[in-house]
């Protein structure tokens, strides 16, 4: 038998500076509009851009009774007339609308007040202060990974801050990235594999992977690329180079990587590396791998809807190439 929706409290009061904290709250508020009423329409505003008579329009109530959810942005800037509106209205207010009031607690005597008044009308209050303290920010990792189903003990916790740094944004996804990769045993040395990896990876890391076969691998690289932001056409022009060069090489033979150096113009160093990645590429497959990444350079640049998933689908294309005889 399935439980009844739970009403979402219709005064709701967001406290505090923590910008990730309040859009969690503001999340968490619209997602419990949707459960008691799916087409809970939301509305966001700022205060500053409010006259008193246009929040009344606002909180008026639907003649059909929709849910609508009103978020009023930066409450602390109110000033007296909204102040006054917002106060008269959540002594009574309307049971098809759910308002939540951001507010950092500062402000001028009106705005501090509007704390004060939705405190005393019984506000659901969700405080998010800025987390500055070392263990405020130990905390919220611990929380993090708990969040994403997984475990941890403190020298993970000081790991990943000392790897991550202090952007509450940045923690929540590497946590979360983490458990998923770990199985949700997020131990110190998992961290410093993870940011170790992610802190050397380019596209050329993820080229030499995919050329060698090491799907894996390469995947793993290029996840950890796109979430540090490397422009995709960078990979692709990685891809490209390397199987040009592996392409080059091989089609030269087995000769002396000195020799081939002089012949072909490349350093020495990337003839011996393309000489070890050649092993296991045939004529045929890399024909295939030339196309390849004559595609994914097009599909980067605007072809493909989706960039991320152009170059995913590369990777597997080139392993596939280099299975060919």
């Amino acid at each position: 038998m399935t439980s009844p929706a739970v009403t979402p409290p219709a005064l709701q009061l967001v406290l505090g500076e923590e910008e990730l904290l309040v859009e969690r709250a503001v999340r968490a508020s619209v997602d419990a509009a949707k459960l008691a009423d799916p087409a809970a329409e939301l509305t966001r505003v700022k205060v500053s851009d409010l006259s008193a008579p246009e929040l009344a329009e606002l909180v008026s109530p639907s003649l059909f009774a929709e849910r609508r959810v009103i978020v009023l942005e930066n409450a602390h800037d109110a000033t007296k007339d909204i102040a006054a509106a917002v106060t008269a209205y959540i002594k009574e207010p309307a049971e098809s609308v759910q308002l939540v009031v951001l507010h950092t607690g500062g402000g001028r005597k009106p705005a501090k007040d509007l704390v004060t008044a939705l405190r005393s009308a019984g506000a659901d209050i969700v405080e998010c202060p800025r987390i500055t303290r070392p263990a405020d920010r130990e905390a919220f990792v611990r929380n993090e990974i708990r969040r994403a189903g997984g475990k941890t003990d403190a020298d993970a916790v000081s790991a990943l801050i000392d790897s991550v740094g202090s952007d509450l944004r940045e923690l929540a996804s590497a946590a979360a990235q983490l458990v998923a990769d770990t199985g949700g045993q997020v131990t110190a040395e998992e961290v410093r594999r993870y940011h170790r990896g992610r802190a050397d990876v380019t596209g050329f890391a993820v080229a030499e992977k995919a050329v060698t076969g090491d799907v894996p691998g390469a995947l793993e690289m290029l996840r950890w690329a796109m979430q540090l932001g490397v422009p995709h056409v960078l990979v692709a022009d990685a891809l490209a180079d390397a199987v040009r060069t592996v392409a080059r090489v091989a089609g030269a033979g087995r000769a002396d990587p000195f020799r081939l150096s002089s012949e072909l113009g490349m350093p020495t160093w990337k003839v011996r590396k393309a000489l070890a990645q050649s092993r296991g590429w045939h004529p045929a497959g890399l024909a295939v791998a030339m196309r390849v990444v004559a595609e994914v350079n097009a599909d980067v640049k605007g072809v493909a809807a989706d960039a991320d998933y152009a170059l995913q689908r590369a990777v597997l294309r080139l392993a596939e190439a280099r299975r060919r005889n």
